[in-house]
């Protein structure tokens, strides 16, 4: 097992991460920003270092400022956490280089799956379920017009590079094709540094639905379950629940063994998450994440285990703590991201002071935050300020608690998106579990 651990991330994830460190007994390194100096979490290092200014540049995405913070902590490993580095197929490969264990996948795993075109390629050779589309990257418009022609509009034009809706486009005719083929490829070329596109069967109010995989290093691959992620604005998750209530029994096997073939043919190592789209009694694969998500904690609760634990093992070429009958999955559980956002204007980012906090508790009830009275919101980085995750013996308790635990949740001096979730869980079609990736479009004016 590791004797020392760089946690490479901020907020509510660092502290994540530092506590299952403390529970494991492996002493911790800390890395922050300017910004970030005065944060409570850090406390819970046994060691913590500054690596740069507020700009995300030029600390939690700088790679050689990591490095050397590990090497002069003599830090054995490197946990990422999820955003910044976690899926920098560079970073891992660097880390590797200078004997330091990166916690995640390897990086030929890494850009193997990073890359959407290929790990789509894999899953049709492994005959996962796939979108009707391009067998690999469009060349140029004219072999996208044909494709599109065979499989019928609409259809989506994706980056194979990146995520968060960047570098997508829908097109219905041949005419907005031609233009969604160029923008796709533009914007892909900045964001991501990576033109590549490739081409897909639009499914129009599907479902989001993703399985939690594990794996080791001993040729072990277990699945958590599903958790439904269908409440998305702008293809950002805003809530995220397990078990999905779209999904019969019969299509809830099929895609626990689908996720776990996608993980063996890609020689998988760590936690991750297979995403795939539902729509009616059919589910097709889009794309693997090789990280930690942010809604892990949902996974948690139905099952008992804790997968950052199993991450860290796994890195340290442990086997897996369970087998798949080993996975007893209990209950139902949900999540709502609360974030430093304006749900009336447009979710503008609201940072500044928190001037009150006052967390929910009682019986099923989890909050992971790195949050207080008197703390800074920073402007520099994503808005996310907690995660209330509640968990019930069934789906219609665990909303009812939700409701509960929302109408606790006190934080003052910031907009937050507590309002809009309050709203959510007491929506008709989301109480009966009716709703798709529409929802908040049509819902809700956001």
């Amino acid at each position: 097992m590791f004797h020392r651990v760089l946690v490479a991330n901020r907020g509510e994830i660092a502290l994540r991460i530092l506590r299952a460190c403390r529970e494991m007994g492996i002493d911790t390194v800390a890395v922050h920003s300017k910004a970030d100096e005065n944060a409570k979490y850090l406390d819970l290092a046994d060691d913590r270092i500054c690596i740069g200014p507020a700009s995300s540049a030029q600390s939690y995405l700088s790679i050689p400022g990591i490095i050397s913070a590990a090497e002069v902590t003599d830090v054995d490993a490197i946990h990422p956490g999820y955003g910044f580095l976690a899926e920098n197929a560079e970073f891992a490969r660097t880390c590797r280089e200078h004997g330091i264990a990166f916690i995640g996948p390897d990086a030929e795993t890494m850009s193997r799956l990073g890359d959407k075109a290929t790990a789509r390629e894999l899953a049709m050779e492994s005959k996962v379920p796939t979108v009707p589309g391009s067998e690999g990257l469009i060349e140029d418009e004219k072999q996208a017009l044909e494709i599109a022609e065979k499989i019928g509009y609409p259809v989506l034009i994706k980056a194979t590079a990146g995520g968060g809706g960047r570098g997508m486009r829908v097109a219905h005719t041949k005419m907005t094709l031609v233009n969604a083929y160029h923008q796709a490829r533009t914007e892909a070329e900045q964001a991501f540094g990576e033109a590549g596109v490739y081409l897909e069967k639009y499914l129009e109010r599907p479902r989001h639905v993703e399985v939690q995989i594990v794996a080791d290093n001993h040729g072990n691959v277990i699945h958590v379950g599903e958790r439904e992620c269908s409440v998305q604005r702008r293809h950002q998750k805003l809530v995220e629940e397990a078990p999905s209530p779209a999904l019969t029994d019969s299509m809830r096997r099929a895609m626990g063994r689908a996720a776990v073939k996608m993980a063996k043919a890609a020689k998988y190592s760590g936690a991750g998450t297979v995403e795939f789209l539902v729509a009616g009694k059919n589910f097709y694969f889009i794309e693997v994440n090789c990280r930690i998500q942010v809604e892990h904690p949902v996974s948690e609760m139905i099952s008992g285990l804790d997968l950052v634990r199993e991450q860290i093992r796994v890195a340290a070429d442990e086997k897996l703590s369970v087998d798949q009958r080993g996975v007893k999955l209990k209950g139902h559980a949900i999540e709502v991201r609360i974030n430093a956002e304006d749900p009336a204007r447009d979710f503008r980012p609201s940072p500044g002071t928190i001037t009150a906090y006052n967390a929910p508790g009682g019986p099923g009830v989890r909050v992971d935050s790195h949050v207080y009275a008197g703390y800074k919101v920073p402007p520099n980085y994503d808005s996310l300020l907690a995660k209330l995750i509640v968990h019930a013996p069934t789906r219609d308790i665990a909303l009812d608690r939700l409701a509960r635990a929302l109408d606790e949740y006190v934080i003052e001096g910031v907009k937050t998106t507590i309002p809009i979730h309050q709203e959510i869980v007491r929506n008709a079609f989301f109480r009966r579990g009716d709703y798709d990736t529409g929802f908040l479009d049509e819902f809700f004016s956001v």
